[in-house]
Protein backbone atom coordinates (compact mmCIF):
# COMPACT_ATOMS: atom_id res chain seq x y z
CA UNK A 1 0.00 0.00 0.00
CA UNK A 2 1.34 3.42 -0.93
CA UNK A 3 1.73 6.34 1.48
CA UNK A 4 -1.42 7.90 0.03
CA UNK A 5 -3.42 4.80 0.84
CA UNK A 6 -1.90 4.10 4.22
CA UNK A 7 -1.61 7.50 5.78
CA UNK A 8 -3.58 9.99 3.72
CA UNK A 9 -0.31 11.64 2.63
CA UNK A 10 0.11 12.44 -1.04
CA UNK A 11 2.91 10.50 -2.77
CA UNK A 12 6.18 12.37 -3.31
CA UNK A 13 5.67 12.18 -7.08
CA UNK A 14 2.04 12.29 -8.13
CA UNK A 15 0.91 10.54 -11.28
CA UNK A 16 -0.89 12.75 -13.78
CA UNK A 17 -3.93 12.10 -15.94
CA UNK A 18 -2.77 10.24 -19.03
CA UNK A 19 0.32 8.77 -17.35
CA UNK A 20 -0.79 6.65 -14.41
CA UNK A 21 -1.40 3.02 -13.58
CA UNK A 22 -5.14 3.53 -14.16
CA UNK A 23 -4.50 5.02 -17.61
CA UNK A 24 -2.12 2.22 -18.59
CA UNK A 25 -4.43 -0.52 -17.35
CA UNK A 26 -7.51 0.89 -19.12
CA UNK A 27 -5.71 1.67 -22.40
CA UNK A 28 -7.16 -0.10 -25.43
CA UNK A 29 -5.35 -0.76 -28.70
CA UNK A 30 -7.37 -0.14 -31.85
CA UNK A 31 -7.10 -3.17 -34.10
CA UNK A 32 -9.49 -1.70 -36.69
CA UNK A 33 -12.35 0.81 -36.47
CA UNK A 34 -14.69 -0.33 -33.71
CA UNK A 35 -12.47 -3.21 -32.54
CA UNK A 36 -10.02 -2.86 -29.64
CA UNK A 37 -7.68 -5.22 -27.82
CA UNK A 38 -6.76 -5.04 -24.15
CA UNK A 39 -4.97 -7.22 -21.60
CA UNK A 40 -7.08 -6.82 -18.45
CA UNK A 41 -4.84 -6.34 -15.42
CA UNK A 42 -5.10 -8.66 -12.42
CA UNK A 43 -4.44 -5.60 -10.27
CA UNK A 44 -8.11 -4.58 -10.39
CA UNK A 45 -9.61 -7.86 -9.16
CA UNK A 46 -11.75 -8.80 -6.18
CA UNK A 47 -11.00 -12.45 -5.42
CA UNK A 48 -10.54 -13.70 -9.02
CA UNK A 49 -13.12 -11.48 -10.78
CA UNK A 50 -12.27 -8.16 -12.41
CA UNK A 51 -13.93 -5.17 -10.72
CA UNK A 52 -17.01 -3.88 -12.53
CA UNK A 53 -16.04 -0.22 -12.25
CA UNK A 54 -12.63 -0.90 -13.82
CA UNK A 55 -14.37 -2.75 -16.68
CA UNK A 56 -16.77 0.15 -17.16
CA UNK A 57 -13.80 2.51 -17.46
CA UNK A 58 -12.21 0.24 -20.10
CA UNK A 59 -15.35 0.24 -22.23
CA UNK A 60 -15.82 3.94 -21.54
CA UNK A 61 -12.36 4.63 -22.94
CA UNK A 62 -13.08 2.59 -26.09
CA UNK A 63 -16.33 4.52 -26.63
CA UNK A 64 -14.53 7.84 -26.15
CA UNK A 65 -12.26 6.82 -29.04
CA UNK A 66 -15.22 5.74 -31.17
CA UNK A 67 -17.62 8.64 -30.62
CA UNK A 68 -17.09 12.31 -31.61
CA UNK A 69 -17.70 13.58 -28.04
CA UNK A 70 -15.12 13.08 -25.25
CA UNK A 71 -17.06 12.52 -22.02
CA UNK A 72 -19.55 9.91 -20.78
CA UNK A 73 -22.78 11.63 -19.68
CA UNK A 74 -24.67 8.41 -18.99
CA UNK A 75 -23.51 4.83 -19.34
CA UNK A 76 -25.48 1.68 -18.52
CA UNK A 77 -23.83 -1.72 -18.27
CA UNK A 78 -25.18 -5.24 -17.98
CA UNK A 79 -22.69 -7.73 -16.53
CA UNK A 80 -23.37 -11.02 -18.28
CA UNK A 81 -20.56 -13.31 -17.09
CA UNK A 82 -17.63 -12.91 -14.70
CA UNK A 83 -14.58 -11.34 -16.35
CA UNK A 84 -11.11 -12.77 -15.74
CA UNK A 85 -7.74 -11.01 -16.00
CA UNK A 86 -6.08 -11.47 -19.38
CA UNK A 87 -6.76 -10.79 -23.07
CA UNK A 88 -10.10 -9.34 -24.10
CA UNK A 89 -11.66 -7.74 -27.15
CA UNK A 90 -13.94 -4.67 -27.09
CA UNK A 91 -16.28 -4.03 -29.99
CA UNK A 92 -18.01 -0.67 -30.29
CA UNK A 93 -20.76 0.68 -32.51
CA UNK A 94 -21.97 4.23 -33.10
CA UNK A 95 -25.74 4.36 -32.71
CA UNK A 96 -26.33 8.06 -33.33
CA UNK A 97 -24.38 11.31 -33.45
CA UNK A 98 -25.73 14.79 -32.82
CA UNK A 99 -24.47 18.26 -32.08
CA UNK A 100 -24.40 17.94 -28.28
CA UNK A 101 -24.74 14.20 -27.69
CA UNK A 102 -23.60 11.02 -29.39
CA UNK A 103 -24.73 7.51 -28.46
CA UNK A 104 -22.85 4.25 -28.83
CA UNK A 105 -22.79 0.71 -27.57
CA UNK A 106 -19.91 -1.58 -26.68
CA UNK A 107 -19.32 -5.17 -25.59
CA UNK A 108 -16.31 -6.89 -24.05
CA UNK A 109 -15.51 -10.48 -25.03
CA UNK A 110 -13.16 -13.18 -23.78
CA UNK A 111 -12.59 -16.80 -24.75
CA UNK A 112 -13.59 -19.76 -22.59
CA UNK A 113 -11.46 -22.87 -22.05
CA UNK A 114 -12.80 -24.41 -25.27
CA UNK A 115 -11.91 -21.35 -27.34
CA UNK A 116 -15.48 -20.08 -27.66
CA UNK A 117 -16.04 -16.33 -27.55
CA UNK A 118 -18.04 -15.25 -24.48
CA UNK A 119 -19.60 -11.82 -24.02
CA UNK A 120 -18.79 -10.52 -20.55
CA UNK A 121 -20.36 -7.06 -20.42
CA UNK A 122 -22.53 -4.92 -22.71
CA UNK A 123 -23.02 -1.15 -22.39
CA UNK A 124 -25.10 1.59 -23.98
CA UNK A 125 -23.87 5.15 -23.45
CA UNK A 126 -24.40 8.78 -24.42
CA UNK A 127 -21.37 11.07 -24.64
CA UNK A 128 -21.02 14.85 -24.73
CA UNK A 129 -18.58 17.57 -23.67
CA UNK A 130 -18.74 18.38 -19.96
CA UNK A 131 -16.70 21.55 -20.53
CA UNK A 132 -19.55 23.00 -22.61
CA UNK A 133 -22.28 22.60 -19.99
CA UNK A 134 -23.82 25.76 -18.43
CA UNK A 135 -22.89 26.64 -14.85
CA UNK A 136 -26.51 26.90 -13.60
CA UNK A 137 -26.96 24.40 -10.72
CA UNK A 138 -30.20 24.05 -8.75
CA UNK A 139 -30.08 21.19 -6.27
CA UNK A 140 -31.33 19.96 -2.93
CA UNK A 141 -28.43 17.52 -2.66
CA UNK A 142 -25.70 18.07 -0.05
CA UNK A 143 -22.24 16.53 0.41
CA UNK A 144 -22.20 13.48 2.68
CA UNK A 145 -21.15 13.99 6.33
CA UNK A 146 -17.76 12.26 6.34
CA UNK A 147 -15.15 12.98 9.05
CA UNK A 148 -11.79 14.44 7.96
CA UNK A 149 -9.66 12.02 5.99
CA UNK A 150 -7.18 11.49 8.81
CA UNK A 151 -10.03 10.30 11.06
CA UNK A 152 -11.14 7.60 8.62
CA UNK A 153 -9.77 4.10 8.07
CA UNK A 154 -8.41 2.19 5.08
CA UNK A 155 -7.96 -1.48 4.19
CA UNK A 156 -4.51 -1.45 5.77
CA UNK A 157 -6.09 -0.76 9.17
CA UNK A 158 -7.76 -4.18 9.38
CA UNK A 159 -8.14 -7.57 7.69
CA UNK A 160 -9.41 -7.80 4.13
CA UNK A 161 -13.24 -8.16 4.16
CA UNK A 162 -13.05 -10.94 1.56
CA UNK A 163 -10.16 -13.41 1.21
CA UNK A 164 -7.96 -12.36 -1.71
CA UNK A 165 -9.64 -8.97 -2.17
CA UNK A 166 -6.52 -6.83 -1.67
CA UNK A 167 -5.45 -6.51 -5.31
CA UNK A 168 -7.71 -3.57 -6.15
CA UNK A 169 -7.25 -2.07 -2.67
CA UNK A 170 -3.53 -1.66 -3.38
CA UNK A 171 -4.39 0.70 -6.24
CA UNK A 172 -6.78 2.91 -4.31
CA UNK A 173 -6.63 5.60 -1.67
CA UNK A 174 -9.70 4.51 0.28
CA UNK A 175 -10.55 5.86 3.74
CA UNK A 176 -13.87 4.69 5.16
CA UNK A 177 -16.15 6.67 7.48
CA UNK A 178 -15.92 4.96 10.91
CA UNK A 179 -19.72 5.13 11.29
CA UNK A 180 -20.06 2.74 8.32
CA UNK A 181 -17.40 0.30 9.54
CA UNK A 182 -19.41 -1.72 12.03
CA UNK A 183 -19.22 -4.76 9.74
CA UNK A 184 -15.42 -4.83 10.12
CA UNK A 185 -15.85 -5.19 13.91
CA UNK A 186 -18.56 -7.83 13.67
CA UNK A 187 -21.22 -5.25 14.54
CA UNK A 188 -22.94 -4.18 11.28
CA UNK A 189 -25.36 -1.29 11.74
CA UNK A 190 -28.07 -2.75 9.51
CA UNK A 191 -28.43 0.62 7.78
CA UNK A 192 -26.99 -0.30 4.38
CA UNK A 193 -24.68 2.72 4.16
CA UNK A 194 -21.06 3.08 3.06
CA UNK A 195 -19.12 6.36 2.91
CA UNK A 196 -15.48 7.04 2.12
CA UNK A 197 -12.81 9.35 0.82
CA UNK A 198 -11.60 8.03 -2.52
CA UNK A 199 -8.64 8.51 -4.83
CA UNK A 200 -6.04 6.56 -6.76
CA UNK A 201 -3.02 5.40 -4.76
CA UNK A 202 -0.50 6.99 -7.13
CA UNK A 203 -2.06 10.43 -6.62
CA UNK A 204 -3.62 10.79 -10.07
CA UNK A 205 -6.52 13.24 -9.93
CA UNK A 206 -9.99 12.12 -10.95
CA UNK A 207 -11.48 12.61 -14.40
CA UNK A 208 -14.78 11.46 -15.95
CA UNK A 209 -13.41 7.99 -16.75
CA UNK A 210 -12.07 7.36 -13.24
CA UNK A 211 -15.49 8.32 -11.85
CA UNK A 212 -16.78 5.17 -13.55
CA UNK A 213 -14.39 3.22 -11.31
CA UNK A 214 -15.17 5.21 -8.16
CA UNK A 215 -18.89 4.36 -8.08
CA UNK A 216 -18.07 0.64 -7.73
CA UNK A 217 -14.90 0.66 -5.62
CA UNK A 218 -16.15 0.73 -2.01
CA UNK A 219 -16.99 -2.35 0.05
CA UNK A 220 -20.59 -3.45 -0.61
CA UNK A 221 -23.35 -1.93 1.50
CA UNK A 222 -24.42 -5.55 2.07
CA UNK A 223 -21.63 -5.79 4.66
CA UNK A 224 -23.36 -3.16 6.84
CA UNK A 225 -26.65 -5.05 6.42
CA UNK A 226 -24.94 -8.06 7.97
CA UNK A 227 -24.14 -10.15 4.89
CA UNK A 228 -20.77 -11.50 3.79
CA UNK A 229 -19.13 -12.60 0.57
CA UNK A 230 -19.02 -11.45 -3.01
CA UNK A 231 -21.82 -9.14 -4.23
CA UNK A 232 -21.70 -9.35 -8.05
CA UNK A 233 -23.16 -6.51 -10.10
CA UNK A 234 -26.03 -7.33 -12.46
CA UNK A 235 -26.59 -3.84 -13.90
CA UNK A 236 -24.90 -0.48 -13.30
CA UNK A 237 -25.90 2.96 -14.60
CA UNK A 238 -23.68 6.00 -14.06
CA UNK A 239 -24.47 9.68 -14.69
CA UNK A 240 -21.41 11.95 -14.91
CA UNK A 241 -22.38 15.55 -14.09
CA UNK A 242 -19.12 17.56 -13.94
CA UNK A 243 -15.39 17.24 -14.45
CA UNK A 244 -14.10 16.78 -10.89
CA UNK A 245 -11.79 19.31 -9.28
CA UNK A 246 -8.33 18.09 -8.16
CA UNK A 247 -8.26 16.40 -4.78
CA UNK A 248 -9.87 13.43 -3.05
CA UNK A 249 -13.48 12.54 -3.75
CA UNK A 250 -16.21 11.76 -1.24
CA UNK A 251 -18.34 8.73 -2.08
CA UNK A 252 -21.64 7.90 -0.41
CA UNK A 253 -23.54 4.67 -1.18
CA UNK A 254 -26.89 3.62 0.26
CA UNK A 255 -29.16 0.60 0.00
CA UNK A 256 -32.81 0.90 1.01
CA UNK A 257 -34.18 -2.42 -0.16
CA UNK A 258 -32.95 -6.01 -0.26
CA UNK A 259 -35.48 -8.52 -1.56
CA UNK A 260 -35.31 -11.89 -3.27
CA UNK A 261 -31.53 -12.00 -3.09
CA UNK A 262 -31.03 -8.66 -4.91
CA UNK A 263 -30.29 -5.17 -3.63
CA UNK A 264 -29.78 -1.72 -5.12
CA UNK A 265 -26.85 0.58 -4.40
CA UNK A 266 -27.31 4.31 -4.99
CA UNK A 267 -24.03 6.24 -5.11
CA UNK A 268 -23.14 9.93 -5.09
CA UNK A 269 -19.64 11.29 -5.71
CA UNK A 270 -18.65 14.77 -4.56
CA UNK A 271 -15.44 16.60 -5.44
CA UNK A 272 -13.21 18.95 -3.44
CA UNK A 273 -15.34 21.93 -4.53
CA UNK A 274 -18.48 20.38 -2.99
CA UNK A 275 -19.96 19.60 -6.40
CA UNK A 276 -21.97 16.48 -7.14
CA UNK A 277 -19.87 15.12 -10.02
CA UNK A 278 -21.39 11.67 -10.53
CA UNK A 279 -24.36 9.53 -9.51
CA UNK A 280 -25.07 5.85 -10.03
CA UNK A 281 -27.48 3.04 -9.31
CA UNK A 282 -26.68 -0.63 -9.53
CA UNK A 283 -28.54 -3.88 -9.01
CA UNK A 284 -26.49 -6.60 -7.36
CA UNK A 285 -26.96 -10.19 -6.19
CA UNK A 286 -26.28 -11.27 -2.63
CA UNK A 287 -25.88 -14.66 -1.04
CA UNK A 288 -28.42 -15.21 1.70
CA UNK A 289 -28.01 -17.69 4.52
Amino acid sequence: MSEAASGGVAPAVRAVIGDSEFDRDTAVTRREPGVYDIDLSAGWTIISAVNGGYLLAVLGRALADTLPHPDPFTISAHYLTATRPGPAVVRTETVRTGRTLSTGQASLYQYDDEGNEVERIRVLASYGDLAQLPDDVRTAAAPPPIPPLEQCFGPEDGPAPVEGSSAIADRLMLKLDPSTLGWALGQPSGKGEMRAWFGLADGRDADPLSLLLAVDALPPTAFEIGLKGWVPTVELTVHVRHRPAPGPLRVSITTRNLAGGFLEEDAEIWDADDRLVAQSRQLARVRLG
